[in-house]
C-alpha cells in the first residue's frame, strides 16, 4: 500500500526549510484499525509525513539529483497530541546537514490550530537506480520526470519563499 502523506507544499527555501500539509480524511484505510472507536492517524504515518516533507526539501535543494530517497535513521522522535480525521497536519522541516548521498533534517508536525503531534531528527539517503543497476538510466529518467510532475502538483499556484 502506498501512502502520499504530503498534500500541499506551501513554502520552501532550497537548502533551508519547507512547510507543507496533509489533510486527514475519514477515508484513510488505516483509520478503520487505528482505532475503530477512536480513529487517529498512526504515529508512524505522522513520522513518515515529516520524512516525505524532508525528501521534497532535499529534492528541490539538489535539483532532483537523486531519484530514490529513503529513510535511513530517526533520532529523538517524540509524539504529542492525537491527529483525528477532519484535521490538517501542518508539517515543517529544516535541513541541518547535507552530504553527497545523505541529508539530516529536523522536522515536526502540528495539528492545525492545536498542539504538536510529532517531532524528530531524520536522516535520508538518496541514490540513483543506475548506480545499482547498469541499465537503470531509463528508470532514473522516468522517476525524475515523475518527481518533477508531482512537485508541480504539490506547489501549484505557490512560489518559493
Amino acid at each position: 500500500m502506498r501512502f502520499n502523506l504530503v498534500d500541499r507544499v506551501h513554502a520552501w527555501e532550497p537548502g533551508k526549510r519547507l512547510t507543507a500539509s496533509k489533510v486527514l480524511t475519514l477515508g484513510g484505510e488505516y483509520l478503520a484499525d487505528h482505532f475503530p472507536t477512536f480513529p487517529v492517524m498512526p504515529g508512524v504515518l505522522m513520522l513518515q509525513a515529516v520524512a516525505e516533507a524532508s525528501a521534497w526539501l532535499w529534492r528541490v535543494t539538489n535539483d532532483f539529483q537523486h531519484t530514490v530517497v529513503v529513510l535511513r535513521e530517526v533520532k529523538n522522535c517524540k509524539y504529542g497530541t492525537f491527529m483525528p480525521p477532519g484535521q490538517t497536519l501542518e508539517l515543517a522541516t529544516e535541513l541541518v546537514k547535507a552530504e553527497e548521498s545523505t541529508a539530516t533534517f529536523r522536522g515536526k508536525g502540528n495539528v492545525h490550530g492545536g498542539g504538536q503531534t510529532v517531532n524528530a531528527q531524520i536522516t535520508l539517503m538518496g541514490y540513483n537506480v543506475r548506480d545499482r543497476l547498469p541499465d537503470g538510466q531509463t528508470t532514473d529518467d522516468r522517476l525524475r520526470t515523475h518527481w518533477r510532475e508531482r512537485w508541480g502538483w504539490l506547489t501549484k499556484a505557490h512560489r518559493p519563499g
